[in-house]
């Protein structure tokens, strides 16, 4: 049993050290839907976002699709950060009213664009104020958010002004951290096993 504590304890300490936190990207991922809003509807649109943060130049990268909806788009943006994770609404954390150059007036449609998270122009002023007055205290509380699973990328449209579709945003583990965790899980089994044969 003394060697399964040992493997686990190694295990996790190799996990934590691959995790995103200390990658130069990191990448979030949400689906869009009506019944992930709050309150849910039934619109059929859905969509889907990826959101890579480069950690070192500190640029946030938005790809995102959508399709299906009920209304035209109006205006799409992230909001953060929710009182818990995966539910509830907050306040618009990126440029207001609307992601500069996000296709509007449009059931569906794609967006691809880089923002320099060091410059006060990639969030709303407001959420600026609420969390620390500058900059880099807007970009800290946002990647808080988005790595405790508090913000959302919303879109909002001519049928559904309050958002049609939205998704909360995830962290992606990287490649390398999930084959360290299959790895590692083998091995407590290995090891397990070899014990259960030694005692028997």
């Amino acid at each position: 049993m003394n060697r399964i504590r040992v493997v686990a304890v190694l295990l996790a300490a190799t996990t934590t050290l691959a995790s995103p936190a200390f990658a130069e990207e990191v990448e979030y991922f949400a689906t869009l839907s009506g019944p992930a809003e709050a309150p849910p509807n039934a619109s059929p649109g859905t969509g889907s976002v990826t959101l890579t943060l480069d950690r070192d130049l500190r640029t946030m990268t938005i790809d995102a699709s959508f399709s299906g909806l009920l209304g035209t788009l109006t205006v799409a943006h992230i909001h953060c950060c929710t009182l818990l994770a995966n539910e509830g609404t907050a306040g618009v954390a990126t440029p207001t009213p609307t992601f500069p150059g996000f296709p509007a007036g449009v059931t569906s449609g794609s967006y691809m664009e880089t923002f320099d998270m060091k410059l006060a122009t990639s969030y709303n002023p407001a959420f600026i104020t609420a969390n620390g007055g500058t900059a880099d205290s807007a970009y800290s509380a946002l990647l808080a958010g988005l790595n405790d699973g508090k913000a959302y990328l919303n879109l909002h449209s001519s049928e559904f002004p309050g958002g049609e579709i939205r998704g909360f945003l995830a962290p992606v583990p990287e490649p390398e951290t999930w084959a360290m965790l299959l790895g590692g899980l083998g091995l407590i089994g290995w090891t397990a096993r070899r014990a259960h044969r030694a005692a028997s």
